[in-house]
């Protein structure tokens, strides 16, 4: 009689505030698709649907939403939602529960307590307490990340900052866990098709020294640092540094306004990677257009470990980027770290760089068997 294995298999519930795309989107589809999964069953339970949602379903995931699940805090969905995660994971049982984003992650970690899950990891993609807010308001993100933390089994973080924050909290710094943030691959086009894609026929573009940022438009990216970047960089040598901003988010419609404001709108592009960007047929992620361009700014204001600026080392890119992500740069080539908030800084790292041919060493796709394996290591 042939033996049925279904039943044990393991049963792996991710869960992540937001199935868009970004750093944290990444992570939790990089796992999902390479977990084997004649041992695993795999779910991925989410807030808002979006390319993350779209990508699993394509692999054959069992994706699930819970509709009132949203970044924002509001009392009266908050607790609607933990009622909706609580509900589902004692539907499904889960062996393990994979937590991801904050505000998923906080109400995950306690719907999973009461509902008795034996092992429950944290992955912190960048503590929200270090955000750019008010002291009380960052007091209360640090409480509920501690709380999240302590209810949780095992806390992987991807950034060293992150590790040494963690480590320093009560009873959880044992839990703490670093393991490097990698990538699963990564496919670039040549500069010629990059170039032909993203500028067309823009001289202005296509005959400057070229900066980008690949970001979720949010304050904490800070693009409005960026934008005052081109403005001193116009004063200096007009027309010589044109800037993309590639990306979507709340920031979409007054970041172009504050451009404008500045009068530096013609130097600076805002684009969305769309399927309207050829060819239809492959990935539209924004990182294919890399080689397009010949300097990388990160101007943000709270990072944890972005994975782009990992596929930026590894198109060859210099990059300039702020000290948020200073104690990550040790393994970054062509790199200048300047101060936070400050488009005078970056503008002078912007001139500082472009005035040598930096070497192009790529920094390659970090060994992702190694992130997958170490992670794997956790659910066994």
């Amino acid at each position: 009689m042939r033996h049925d294995t279904t039943m044990e298999k393991k049963k792996i519930l991710y869960l992540i505030t937001k199935a868009t795309w970004g750093g944290a989107q990444k992570y939790v589809n990089d796992l999902a698709t390479s977990l084997p999964k004649e041992r695993f069953r795999i779910i991925v339970a989410y807030g808002t649907h979006g390319k993350l949602a779209e990508n699993l379903s394509y692999e054959g995931i069992t994706i699930h939403q819970f509709p009132s699940l949203d970044r924002d805090i509001a009392v009266i969905p908050d607790i609607k939602s933990f009622l909706e995660i609580y509900l589902y994971i004692k539907e499904i049982h889960p062996d393990i529960v994979h937590l991801n984003s904050s505000k998923a992650a906080a109400l995950g970690a306690l719907a999973a307590r009461f509902t008795g899950v034996r092992s429950i990891i944290f992955t912190v993609h960048g503590w929200p307490f270090k955000e750019d807010r008010n002291a009380l308001l960052r007091f209360g993100l640090y409480l509920i990340s501690w709380f999240t933390a302590l209810l949780s089994h095992t806390v992987i973080v991807v950034s060293k900052s992150d590790e040494l924050r963690g480590k320093r909290m009560w009873f959880v710094r044992k839990k703490i866990d670093y393991i490097p943030l990698a990538f699963k691959s990564l496919e670039m086009y040549t500069r010629a098709r990059a170039e032909e894609s993203m500028f067309e026929s823009t001289d202005l573009f296509l005959n400057s020294v070229r900066l980008v940022t690949i970001a979720e438009l949010t304050p904490n990216k800070g693009l409005r640092y960026g934008i005052e970047m081109m403005k001193e960089l116009e004063e200096r040598t007009p027309q010589k540094y044109t800037y993309s901003i590639i990306g979507d988010g709340e920031e979409y419609s007054s970041l172009p306004n504050y451009a404008k404001e500045l009068g530096v709108s013609q130097s600076i592009s805002f684009e969305s990677i769309a399927s309207n960007k050829p060819p239809e047929n492959l990935s539209t992620e924004a990182s294919r257009y890399l080689p397009a361009f010949d300097i990388f700014i990160l101007p943000s204001i709270k990072e944890g470990m972005p994975y782009v600026l990992l596929e930026a080392a590894a198109a060859g890119l210099p990059i300039v980027a702020t000290e948020a992500v200073r104690s990550e740069a040790s393994s970054i080539p062509n790199i200048l770290i300047v101060p936070s908030k400050s488009g005078d800084a970056l503008a002078s790292a912007v001139e500082r760089i472009s005035r040598k041919t930096p070497s192009q060493v790529s920094l390659g796709t970090r060994l992702f068997q190694h992130m997958f394996d170490s992670t794997m290591a956790r659910y066994v």
